[in-house]
């Protein structure tokens, strides 16, 4: 089983290569949104097709928002336990915020015992703050939620008989939550933005983190990377591995690639932009996040691969999640941009990365 070999020294997972999608939802022929549960089929299929390719991991984020079709991902997940093989499946993220931990652990135990032990969970606050007002939470607690929810998930995590108490939510005291995992570990990572807290909170729990570079330049995470290590070092965590999230799209060339991603990216980030106050994205902007320092992985298998392999040494990362569906990008487009990720980017990124493969 081979292992990273960039600067990330300490790290000794073995690389992995996977999808994440938030079941963005498409148009249909007539130009009007898709019906939600059109796009959960698809996200159902496209999972099959990574696992009938042997891509290491798929990943299905949780929104609320009417441009995402999947609000509830461990039911998609559950739905592809019974349907796949091989390989993991998890989220990306789940947001543990406006979550309650112990059901989390429970619909993840499921979806493991579904699945024969290959379940998995990312935790985090989300990109998006819908489910606080939805769920009845205040954003006044934004940060003591995450928080004190994270170290409730800590303590079930053992599954064994723990007690537990924050200001937030009432103290617990209970058994092993049921039902166990049958291999009594549920690998769970916590997804990260740009904030070195963290990064080390999640150091100190022994979490695994995902580093979610969705803009600016892949290498400019290097000091947070380096950061986890150490404070993974100073906890008595070392070795954890690290994961990339980050968009993209395959096509045949470079050019088809940006032909066929650049409108959707451009309709999604100036449309996320309008929500928070941004100025719109130019489109000499996009093209600059799809050049090799950008964050989005947009061109040809042997582009893509390259900086997919040149962001994993930079970082030391043993894990790469790239989010292959983004705004109104069609559902044949994503299962093209897969094939080609599984058959000729994955073989490529570790060839570069002189790493076999993770199963």
């Amino acid at each position: 089983m081979s292992e990273t070999s960039g600067s990330g020294a300490g790290t000794t997972a073995p690389i992995e290569l996977g999808l994440d999608t938030f079941g963005d939802i498409a148009l249909g022929a007539d130009g009007s949104p898709l019906p939600a549960a059109t796009v959960i089929r698809e996200v159902l299929a496209e999972g099959q097709l990574a696992d009938r390719l042997g891509l290491d991991f798929f990943g299905v984020g949780e929104h609320h928002r009417p441009d995402y079709a999947v609000s509830a991902p461990d039911t998609v997940l559950a739905g592809l336990a019974t349907t796949t093989t091989r390989i993991r499946l998890g989220t990306s993220v789940t947001v543990l915020s406006s979550d309650d931990p112990i059901r989390v652990f429970q619909r993840f135990s499921t979806v493991d015992a579904l699945s024969n032990g290959r379940a998995e969970i990312t935790v985090g606050r989300g990109s998006f703050i819908e489910s606080f007002p939805l769920f009845g939470l205040s954003l006044d607690d934004y940060e003591a939620l995450f928080s004190e929810k994270l170290d409730l998930l800590a303590e079930v995590l053992k599954e064994e008989p723990f007690e537990w108490s924050g200001t937030i939510r009432p103290p617990v005291s209970a058994g092993p939550v049921m039902p166990p995992t049958e291999s009594g570990h549920l690998r769970t990572w916590v997804g990260v933005g740009g904030t070195p807290q963290s990064v080390v909170r999640a150091a100190q729990y022994g979490f695994p983190v995902v580093i979610a570079i969705i803009g600016g330049q892949s290498a400019a995470f290097e000091p947070l990377a380096d950061l986890y290590r150490r404070a993974c070092a100073q906890f008595g965590h070392e070795g954890l591995p690290i994961g990339v999230h980050s968009p993209g799209h395959v096509a045949a060339t470079d050019e088809q690639a940006v032909e066929e991603y650049l409108p959707h990216f451009l309709h999604q980030m100036r449309k996320i932009g309008s929500e928070r106050g941004w100025a719109p994205m130019s489109e000499a902007a996009a093209r600059a996040q799809m050049s090799p320092e950008g964050a989005v992985y947009c061109g040809s298998p042997d582009t893509v691969a390259r900086k997919v392999a040149a962001t994993m040494q930079v970082l030391g990362a043993s894990r790469f999640q790239f989010k292959y569906s983004n705004g109104h990008l069609p559902h044949g487009l994503r299962m093209e941009s897969i094939r080609l990720f599984a058959e000729e980017v994955a073989p490529r990124v570790r060839e570069l990365m002189g790493a076999g493969a993770a199963n």
